[in-house]
This record gives C-alpha cells, sequence and structure tokens, in this order.
C-alpha cells in the first residue's frame, strides 16, 4: 500500500505537485466527500435513460461512426466490455509506472468531477488500484489526441475489469486477472456507459504535459543558475540586466529573469573585480539571456496555466449535466471537450521555446571553450594539446541540441481522419505532449554540459563566485570533479543531467542561500 500523504480527489482542486506526489508513489487518494453527490447524480440519469429505453450516444449507442447503430438494453454491459477490448490496441514501449500513475489520478479527477454518469464502483477500483500500487501496462502509442486518449486508456480500464497484463514491482508482466485473485480483488463489472467514461478523455495527454511542468518548474532556475555560472566563469558585465533596462520593455518573464540575475550575482567578488574592465559588450548569449531565458518562462506559465485548468476538467463525451426538477434526453450534451488542441499547441509552443533555451546554453559553451574568446586554455585542459580538456563535451552538447531540434518540430502540422470520416480531425496531442517530456531531458543534458564547462573555467579564476553560484558549484562537484587530466566523462554528464530534472538542488539552494524571484 502507498503510505502517508493523502491527495484528496474532488475533479475541482487537483494540482500538478499533487499528480507528481501519488506518481511517484508518495501520496494514497481518496475521493473527497465533496465529490460524491456529483457522481450519483450523474449516474442517475444514466439509469434513468436505460430504465426510459431513450436512446442517447454512449449509453445504448454504438461508438464513432457507428452512432446510428441502437443497442439493445439486454446487451449494454457487453457494448462497454466490447468497447475496452477493441480500443485496447495500443503499440510501442510500456509508459513507465509513474506516467501510468499520474494518467490514473488525472482519469479520476475528472470522473469526480461528476459529468460523466460513471458507477462509483469504477471510481472505487481506480482508488484501490493506486492506493494498492496495481499498475496496468500501458503501451504509450495509440492516440490521436481526439476522442481521447482511447488506446492507452482502455488498456487501463482493460485491468480494472480483470483482463490485460499489470507491471509488477520488478518490471516483469503478469496477468491481471492472476494479480487480481491472489489479492482478493474482484474485477469491476461495466454497465451504461462505465467503458466510455474511463476511456474518452485527454488524460495521457494531460499526464504529459504534467509531468514536463513538474520537470521544468525546478529545471528552468536552475538554466538561469548555470547562465550565472557561466558568466562568472566568463566575467560577464551584469548591466544588461539593470531594471530601467526591463522597465523599458516591461515583458514579465525578461524582467523576471534579469531580476534573477542580479540577485544571484549581488555581491560576486568576480563581478566586482572587473567592474571597470575595458570590455564594451558581451555576447549575444550572455547580453540577452534575459531575453532569451525570459520568453522561455513566459511560454512555462501558459502550461503553467494550461495544465491547472486541464487537470480539473471535464473531457470525456457526452457529458451529463443533472436537472433533477425537468429531466430528459436534454442532460446529456454531446460535445468536443476530448480534443486535446490546448494541450497539443501549448506543448508545441513549449517544445520550441526549450529549443532555444538549449541553443543559447550551447553557445555560451562555445564562448568559454576557445581560447581566443574566452582568454582561459584551449578546451580548458590543464595541459592543452597533450590533452583535449572538454573539447567532446561541447560536441556531446550539440547532439543532444540537434535532437532538442526535432523535438521542436510541431506535432500538430499533423491531422488525419478516423472512424469513417465522423472524427476527421485530431490534434496529435498525445504525440506533442510525449515530445515535450523528452525535450525536457534533452535540454537537461545540454545544460548539465554548460554546468561542468562553466565549472571547470571556475578553477581558473582564484577569486570566489557569489553565494548561490559558491554553493551551485559545489553540488556539481560532488557529481563531477575537477579535470586534472583527460578522463571519461560519460557517466557524470548523465548523473548530472538527471540530477537536474530531479529538481532537488533548486530547493536545497534556496534554503541555504535564499530564494530565487519567482
Amino acid at each position: 500500500m502507498v503510505e502517508g500523504h493523502t491527495v484528496f480527489v474532488d475533479g475541482e482542486t487537483l494540482s500538478p505537485s499533487e499528480v507528481l506526489m501519488v506518481a511517484q508513489g508518495r501520496s494514497k487518494v481518496e475521493v473527497s466527500p465533496d465529490a460524491w453527490p456529483g457522481i450519483h447524480a450523474s449516474r442517475a440519469v444514466v439509469e434513468r435513460i436505460v430504465q426510459n429505453d431513450e436512446t442517447v450516444y454512449g449509453i445504448n449507442t454504438g461508438f464513432g461512426a457507428l452512432v446510428n447503430q441502437r443497442i439493445s438494453s439486454d446487451d449494454l454491459a457487453q457494448l462497454q466490455v466490447n468497447l475496452i477490448r477493441s480500443h485496447a490496441t495500443a503499440l510501442g514501449p510500456l509508459m513507465t509506472v509513474t506516467e501510468v500513475r499520474a494518467m490514473m489520478v488525472i482519469r479520476l479527477n475528472s470522473l469526480c468531477k461528476g459529468h460523466s454518469g460513471i458507477q462509483p464502483h469504477c471510481i472505487e477500483q481506480l482508488v484501490l488500484f493506486l492506493n494498492s500500487n496495481i499498475h496496468p501496462a500501458v503501451p504509450r502509442i495509440g492516440s490521436l489526441g481526439a476522442s481521447g486518449d482511447l488506446a492507452p486508456l482502455s488498456h487501463l480500464a482493460l485491468a480494472l475489469i480483470g483482463e490485460g497484463e499489470l507491471i509488477q514491482d520488478d518490471g516483469t508482466l503478469a496477468l491481471t486477472s492472476d494479480v487480481l485473485f491472489t489479492l482478493g480483488i474482484m474485477p469491476v463489472q461495466l454497465t451504461a456507459k462505465d467503458g466510455l467514461s474511463l476511456i474518452n478523455g485527454t488524460s495521457q495527454m494531460a499526464a504529459y504535459s504534467t509531468l514536463s511542468h513538474q520537470r521544468l518548474k525546478h529545471l528552468l532556475p536552475l538554466a538561469d543558475m548555470i547562465l550565472c555560472t557561466s558568466m562568472e566563469a566568463r566575467k560577464c558585465s551584469v548591466s544588461p540586466s539593470n531594471e530601467l533596462v526591463h522597465k523599458a520593455r516591461p515583458h514579465p518573464g525578461q524582467s523576471l529573469v534579469a531580476q534573477r540575475i542580479r540577485t544571484l550575482l549581488n555581491g560576486s567578488p568576480i563581478v566586482i573585480s572587473h567592474s571597470d574592465c575595458d570590455r564594451v559588450q558581451d555576447a549575444y548569449s550572455f547580453r540577452c539571456a534575459p531575453q532569451v531565458h525570459g520568453a522561455v518562462l513566459e511560454a512555462f506559465h501558459r502550461l503553467e496555466e494550461m495544465i491547472h485548468t486541464e487537470l480539473n476538467s471535464a473531457t470525456d463525451n457526452p457529458l451529463i449535466f443533472p436537472t433533477p426538477e425537468q429531466p430528459g434526453v436534454h442532460e446529456v450534451v454531446s460535445q468536443g471537450n476530448f480534443h486535446g488542441e490546448i494541450l497539443a499547441l501549448t506543448a508545441d509552443f513549449v517544445s520550441l521555446a526549450l529549443f532555444e533555451l538549449g541553443s543559447i546554453s550551447e553557445r555560451r559553451i562555445d564562448q568559454m571553450v576557445d581560447p581566443a574568446r574566452s582568454e582561459l586554455p584551449a578546451f580548458l585542459a590543464q595541459n592543452s594539446g597533450l590533452e583535449s580538456g572538454l573539447m567532446i563535451v561541447q560536441y556531446v552538447a550539440g547532439a543532444s541540441l540537434g535532437e532538442l531540434r526535432g523535438h521542436a518540430s510541431p506535432r500538430t502540422a499533423f491531422s488525419t481522419s478516423t472512424s469513417a470520416g465522423q472524427e476527421d480531425h485530431v490534434s496529435m496531442g498525445a504525440t506533442a505532449t510525449w515530445n515535450l517530456y523528452q525535450a525536457t531531458e534533452r535540454l537537461a543534458e545540454v545544460l548539465a554540459c554548460e554546468a561542468m564547462v562553466a565549472c571547470q573555467a571556475l578553477e581558473f579564476e582564484p577569486l570566489t563566485p557569489a553565494p548561490h553560484i559558491s554553493g551551485f558549484y559545489k553540488l556539481v562537484r560532488t557529481i563531477i570533479p575537477p579535470l586534472e587530466g583527460d578522463r571519461s566523462t560519460s557517466k557524470e554528464l548523465r548523473t548530472l543531467s538527471s540530477t537536474l530534472l530531479e529538481g532537488s538542488w533548486l530547493a536545497r539552494l534556496e534554503s541555504e542561500y535564499g530564494r530565487l524571484p519567482s
């Protein structure tokens, strides 16, 4: 069982940080008592429609292009089971346990909003699975980002009804039926609309968007800290971050990054030592950093804004809006909240922004390893010529940047028509959000290369950097010792990259040296 903190799910207040806590197994979940009245009210509408034999899409009709096929009341349960079985056709590598759990809690929260008409037993089964560490095996590829994430969510639903496979603690797969039997858990018996409610939603897209957001929440401030480490190493001017400059062009992200630079480099002995030097201007990769990093930060804030709304939205079809004083089929509305365009476009926008951040980071690496511009030993080697130093680190940064450029290509620039033309425009949101998630990893690699180079450049500086930068330097040195001759640094860079993504360093540095402006 998951132990510790409990996230109360109510369809209205789920936060990205709570999704991450559940996804990482650090919190159990519980449906808020406030959510149950809405869940029961929408379910009562479904049951009344079935009892009155009214024709309503998703309840007693076929799906997609089969919408005109009326289904007998005797077959409604089988209709839902067939839906899950036929749609569980995803391909590709399995989603990780963290990704699956994120998708599960997001789907749970959407159902708790009270517009899905799902029976409470299905909701209770999702809660039980999460709290018992029961994780469906879900291949990643299959959603087009419209009609919801049908194929991946069908694999999730397949486990709820006791079919398909589960991921065990050791990473191997086991039959769901065997695991549930061992644990004494009964599979859910689907009834009218249950299957459709489970799979018609944006939960996979929202999961990858949320996990990306949680990575970037820490990574982007660390990118500013790495920038300032490079500025110390390169003896750059702080003047371009002057508050007056950014009041003259008051974009919020730009102004905030400039404020962070001023905070991070305040009182730096290195900055003070060259305040009256004859260098007129630094290269754009340093001088224009507030403008570039700031634009990326604004893209991140758009992602944050979108996620907070999406996590607490009802995204299946049809939606149910109970009106007890005037019951009828009008209470069920066929609409398009399952369409992931907002997630897809936002993910594409942020992926492009991350490429720009990686691009300017790689340019700063070039500035530091080139002796003609850095006034430092070539490639920061102790014995240049005999040793290559960090020459290839820039190559590696360029290679990761090349892959990041691929992630900058928009996934929304493609659509296709499905279900015999009934579903004739899709968002490709599942692809776009997964692409963003991958982009965060490539960005972390480029930033790890810059951090390594900047810290090595500081080895040639007798003065001590500003407090935050000194603290960051010390943390980097716990993973990457100073270069005292050529050695393989692959493992060190990979460890540093994953550490930057994990995010604990930011909280550690802020607790010791003061919070950064936010």
